[in-house]
């Protein structure tokens, strides 16, 4: 299991496919370099204006440290301002543990479900019986964000599982998407 976040960008109208080809050309292999395993990254089918994307790490330290690299370094110096033109916000961010996803070539969309069980034992029972390993099950991970310039979201206790399922019995949020292929 891995340290993983959740990144859901609203964008400014019309700027996904810029940000999506400064994404693919300049911070995957970017942050890459310094230890991060960058995940699958999706149009919102739901949404024109949105940009979704996860990346993993082997723990919270390495997390901190990888952050530190990238955004200090010139990959992201030389690039930020073309990215963040495209951006109204980047701070709706999931931070959980989990095996990180990335979906199987030539999948042309994926269901994300995001929920927040009543309680553990109750979510553990739903699982069970309707999840397996090629959901990619994710949950909070409720340590402290160690790296405050990118704030991720506090006080919730969520999983977060790819793939169709039957729906719990609690409200849900799923997010369809489309992966971008390199």
């Amino acid at each position: 299991m891995s340290i993983v976040e959740l990144r859901q960008y609203t964008l400014h109208p019309g700027t996904r496919e810029t940000l999506i080809e400064l994404f693919e050309r300049e911070f995957v292999v970017g942050q890459e370099t310094v230890g991060i395993a960058v995940g699958g990254r999706f149009r919102d089918l739901d949404d024109p204006d949105r940009f979704v994307w996860l990346r993993a790490f082997p723990d919270m330290g390495r997390r901190r440290r990888s952050l530190e690299a990238f955004y200090t370094g010139s990959v992201w110096q030389e690039n930020r301002d073309a990215a963040n033109v495209t951006m109204i916000d980047s701070d709706d961010v999931l931070l959980l543990r989990g095996p990180g996803f990335i979906p199987e070539p030539g999948t042309r969309e994926v269901v994300a479900t995001v929920c927040q069980p009543p309680d553990a034992a109750a979510f553990d029972r739903y699982a069970a019986r309707h999840l397996g390993p090629v959901h990619a099950l994710h949950r909070t991970e409720h340590a402290e964000n160690d790296y405050p310039l990118l704030p991720v979201r506090t006080g919730e206790d969520v999983r977060v599982w790819f793939g169709p399922a039957e729906p719990p019995p609690w409200p849900i949020r799923q997010l369809r998407l489309a992966p971008v292929t390199p």
